[in-house]
């Protein structure tokens, strides 16, 4: 939708650039800095709009281009990134929850039951 609109209202400014240089049809001195010539005032403005619209155009596909490149370099640099980080979330998983409650190992389960049986026992006393 946004490009049809677009469209619609380049059609419309053309439109009118067309009937605004139709009524101004008479000649005309331009300067152009080193020689003076005489045109139909029609052709200033319908040559001025088409450079103006070449000319923004222009500086559009330099922003594309450019951005169009800076997508790439940031694409890589996140490729490089995921897999360097590939590891690290292997790692991760191996040592992460397990049914909602941490993984520990045997040696480390075996000093945490002997400690609160200990501390039961000392309560008991």
């Amino acid at each position: 939708m946004k490009s049809q609109g677009t469209l619609i209202a380049a059609f419309a400014f053309a439109l009118v650039v067309a009937i605004f240089a139709v009524i101004n049809v008479s000649s005309v001195e331009v300067n152009f800095l080193f020689a003076k010539t005489s045109t139909p005032l029609i052709l200033v403005i319908l040559v001025s709009t088409l450079l103006g619209g070449l000319s923004v155009g222009l500086f559009g596909m330099f922003k594309i281009f450019k951005l169009q490149r800076t997508i790439k370099t940031l694409e890589k640099r996140t490729a490089g990134l995921e897999a360097a980080a590939e590891p690290f979330e292997a790692n991760f998983a191996a040592t992460s929850f397990a049914g909602g409650k941490t993984s520990v190992s045997d040696n480390e389960a075996e000093a945490d039951s002997a400690a609160s049986a200990s501390s039961t026992t000392d309560e008991v006393k």
